[in-house]
């Protein structure tokens, strides 16, 4: 790990990239956002209702799918290289989404309520392909490993690649032999360490989710206490859902995957998919029906099961796995996955939040980043647990180089090393909006009370709610805001409802070219 203080290496780095002879060459590169939500009854109850066919086919429509359940809608933008056009088509989707909701709500919140059991949570249907099928056992495997409680966790996943111009004079400025997609892809590894090392700081910054639902709990003992009658909380919580009480996968703890490099990391993933879990053997492949309850019993099923805060991703080809993709053309983009839904944001996500972290991942990739061992991994996980369950607490430490080291200063020293690299996205634009966001976040250090876990601890505490209370009321609002917001994007509206006929007739063509048995699918999938 890299030394406290001063990081020469970074810093020359740095110096290179602002003496160099094109000025704007980290400007430009492409970000998109994936951004979940809960379908909820007027009530604030989980709707448990078809996914609307007038935003299309789950299946295939690009920008407007479900994640886990068939309650959870999940809106995928393109990739854009201005923020504010990211941030616009996100709130169109929004606008499109509440025209076929009928009274409907998009839960505001990262984590759900008033969720009696499991079973009330519909799994996702995507139709009567193999694919579709295979999509829908899948989900019923996650059901059956993590309960489905924990899968009806919203979040916002932020995608991003540096521009294709960078890496040449990135490749000069680091002297390396390696040019193109190997340097590339060994660049975004470094990017991976490094995000591992200082993404608890994202926790921090961005969390907002100090509080949960009694419900969500089901009666575990998860070390919370209680804030009302029905919600609990951590008194300097920042991130719950990214705590051992939300995402951080128990089940998991065990598998270890490398992003020491694209090799290890494939090698790791390839084992897990391959390899049979005797646990998840004993719970059987198919139920007492003869049905389909997971698609294998290895220890994952397919990569996605596996729970990491940032992955390395390359867009497939068709009936393409994840690794065979990355192994075939190496790292496209990284997809940060630690960002809670925005409860204080209509869209669950805002500018200075996707500025700071393309900022951020430009630091990652920069600073040093030799390889993780196993015990340094160790205590990166256990600074992101401190930190979503502690992250606002007075002194808090983390552990660095093996020693414990002060959050804070640790976090200003981040966030200082950042100031260059906004200077270099500002350039040409005197409004200087990275600087900007950057000065939102030190202010945050300077003062706990502006965290987004503190707002939201302070208006529960102001207002008298439960936490289902401010979420359904926010939830409210938010809706109100889209079904009130004028003028309306007419002609993308439009072409949003073109998308979603043109996904039901791809669902239907998809259907009917179906050849051979679901079992046949699958093996030539996973022999793919």
């Amino acid at each position: 790990m890299s030394r406290p203080g001063i990081d020469r290496v970074f810093e020359r780095r740095l110096s290179a990239l602002v003496n160099g002879g094109e000025p704007q060459i980290l400007q430009g590169g492409r970000k998109g956002v994936e951004k979940e939500s809960l379908r909820v009854r007027p009530d604030g109850v989980l709707a448990t209702t078809p996914h609307p066919r007038a935003l299309g086919s789950a299946l295939t429509n690009v920008h407007i799918t479900t994640d886990f359940s068939e309650s959870l809608i999940e809106l995928v933008t393109p990739a854009f290289t201005r923020s504010w056009e990211l941030l616009q088509y996100l709130l169109d989707l929004h606008q499109f989404v509440y025209r076929h909701l009928g009274d409907e709500l998009l839960w505001a919140t990262s984590m759900p309520c008033a969720i009696r059991r499991d079973e009330d949570i519909p799994i996702a249907q995507f139709g009567k392909s193999h694919v579709g099928t295979m999509k829908t056992v899948y989900r019923r495997g996650l059901s059956l490993r993590y309960g489905r409680m924990m899968q009806a966790i919203s979040g916002v996943h932020f995608n991003y690649s540096f521009p294709l111009p960078f890496w040449e004079v990135y490749a000069d400025i680091r002297e390396s032999r390696e040019r193109g997609q190997d340097f590339i892809s060994a660049s975004y590894f470094d990017l991976l360490r490094n995000y591992r090392r200082y993404g608890w700081i994202v926790l921090y910054l961005f969390g907002v989710s100090p509080v949960v639902c009694k419900s969500f709990l089901r009666g575990r003992d998860a070390g919370l206490a209680d804030f009302t009658n029905n919600t609990a909380y951590d008194p300097y919580a920042t991130s719950l859902r990214m705590s051992d009480v939300g995402y951080r996968n128990r089940n998991q703890s065990g598998l270890n995957v490398s992003v020491n490099s694209l090799d290890e990391y494939v090698r790791d993933l390839s084992y897990a998919i391959s390899t049979v879990h005797p646990p998840y053997e004993a719970l059987g492949l198919k139920d007492a029906q003869g049905e389909y309850q997971q698609v294998n019993t290895n220890i994952l099923q397919i990569e996605n099961e596996y729970y990491s805060f940032i992955r390395p991703k390359r867009v497939a080809r068709s009936g393409e796995r994840p690794t065979k993709a990355l192994r075939r053309a190496g790292v496209e983009y990284v997809e940060v996955r630690a960002l809670d839904v925005s409860a204080f944001d209509p869209v669950g996500v805002n500018q200075n939040k996707v500025r700071f972290l393309e900022a951020f991942l430009a630091l990652c990739l920069m600073k040093e980043s030799p390889p993780i061992g196993a015990a340094e991994q160790a205590t990166l996980d256990q600074n992101h647990v401190t930190v979503a369950r502690r992250g606002r607490e007075p002194g808090l430490m983390l552990t660095r180089d093996g020693r414990p080291a002060p959050m804070q200063s640790w976090a200003q020293e981040l966030l200082d090393s950042m100031a260059g690299i906004c200077e270099v996205l500002d350039r040409g634009d005197p409004t200087r909006p990275y600087s900007q966001a950057l000065a939102v976040q030190s202010a945050k250090l300077a003062n706990v009370a502006l965290t987004p876990s503190a707002r939201l601890m302070e208006e529960l505490t102001t207002s008298d709610e439960s936490f289902f209370d401010l979420a359904l009321r926010m939830s409210k609002a938010h809706k109100d805001y889209f079904v009130d917001l004028y003028p309306t994007n007419e002609e993308r509206l439009a072409e949003f409802s073109s998308q979603a006929a043109e996904s039901l007739a791809k669902q239907q063509s998809i259907e009917a070219s179906d050849k051979g048995t679901y079992e046949e699918y699958v093996q030539r999938y996973f022999a793919n």
